[in-house]
């Protein structure tokens, strides 16, 4: 069977649903819209990121600052795009100034960059719900106008009814689907937290070692 002719249905059967579910519907269409091109978004630059993580960079800086041999260590990390290379790039290039300073700067950079949007997730987590729930207290509100006005009461007051249902299950599904990114997102956020801070101790430790007689 054709594949375009199975989707004609489907997607008159989506509009049409869509349609009932009344005018909460559309922002709960925009809503739906930001959520994916945020997680789209976030999703390529975890990508990049994960791409660009350079270990062995790291360990070399970490090996040769804890040896005193601070040249190699800026050499190790002076070209990778490694976040955490970063931040001990930065605190090298300060350890005989404001280390502390300079690596707090420059994690706060990576972390913003890294946290960018997250917000936005979790707006739209709570706020689906809420238009959903409009959804649901507007079309009630018809069902119970329509009663008793004219023979078609039971069809425009089913169709409240309709609209509510729909709302409903459209802004809690948002939510959830929404939901399960946002806390993958969070957790890639804190993990990359906890190494910037790993790093940076580790680094603070073997320049302390590099300068012991």
């Amino acid at each position: 069977m054709n594949t375009t002719a199975m989707s004609l249905p489907l997607a008159n059967a989506a509009v049409d649903l869509f349609l009932k579910g009344g005018p909460i519907m559309y922002p709960l269409l925009i809503a739906a819209l930001v959520a994916i091109a945020v997680v789209g978004e976030r999703l390529v630059w975890w990508l990049r990121i994960s791409a660009r993580r350079d270990a062995t960079a790291v360990a070399a800086a970490l090996a040769a600052a804890e040896r005193g041999d601070m040249v190699a260590a800026e050499e190790a990390v002076a070209k990778s795009q490694d976040p955490v290379a970063r931040v001990l790039r930065a605190g090298l290039a300060h350890r005989t100034g404001s280390f502390e300073g300079a690596v707090q700067v420059a994690a706060a950079a990576e972390l913003r960059e890294a946290a960018r949007f997250i917000g936005v997730l979790d707006t739209l987590v709570t706020l689906a719900p809420l238009l959903g729930l409009l959804g649901t207290v507007t079309g009630i509100m018809g069902s119970f106008n329509s009663i008793g006005s004219d023979e078609l009461a039971v069809t425009k007051v089913t169709g409240g009814i309709g609209e509510a249902l729909i709302a409903t299950a459209a802004g809690l599904g948002i939510a959830i689907v929404t939901l399960l990114p946002l806390n993958l997102l969070s957790s890639r956020l804190s993990r990359l937290q906890a190494d910037l801070e790993a790093a940076a101790t580790a680094l603070q430790v073997a320049l302390q070692k590099g300068r012991a007689p």
